[in-house]
């Protein structure tokens, strides 16, 4: 009897185990990485609590999401903030945790979900911008 509880209390440790290997790792951002996008979240936050379009602008990444008709603050102001940033979105990213991920090519990235829409903030040479939106699928 006390072979079969055995082999009873191995199966199920062992049936287990592969779920415990196959869970996902979370990612972490290095300390420097996570404060330097504390920092650029912070102005970027500020800057939609104020509805400054300008402000916000300032700390995206243009051309935006590589459309060429997007390629400066002006343009950026006239055919994206108030389509992409109304209220409610604009509250969302205020209220809701970033969640840190990094690339196959070391590229340190942000995103915040709104509903259906991800925003992505992107580590550059100068530091975080505003990169992209899309789609959560």
């Amino acid at each position: 009897m006390k072979m079969l509880l055995a082999a009873v209390l191995s199966a199920g440790i062992l049936c287990q185990a592969p779920a415990f290997a196959q869970a996902p790792k979370k990612t972490v951002a290095p300390p420097a990485v996570q404060q330097e996008f504390t920092a650029f979240i912070a102005k970027f936050r500020a800057a939609l609590k104020a509805n400054d379009p300008a402000a916000v602008a300032a700390l995206t990444k243009l051309p935006f999401m590589a459309d060429a008709s997007i390629s400066d603050a002006a343009q950026f102001r006239a055919k994206t903030y108030r389509e992409l940033l109304d209220a409610k979105t604009r509250a969302c990213i205020q209220r809701t945790k970033a969640i840190y991920d990094r690339d196959g090519e070391s590229n340190d990235f942000y995103y915040i979900f709104c509903g259906e829409t991800i925003f992505t903030f992107t580590r550059t040479p100068t530091g975080f911008l505003f990169t992209d939106v899309g789609v959560n699928d």
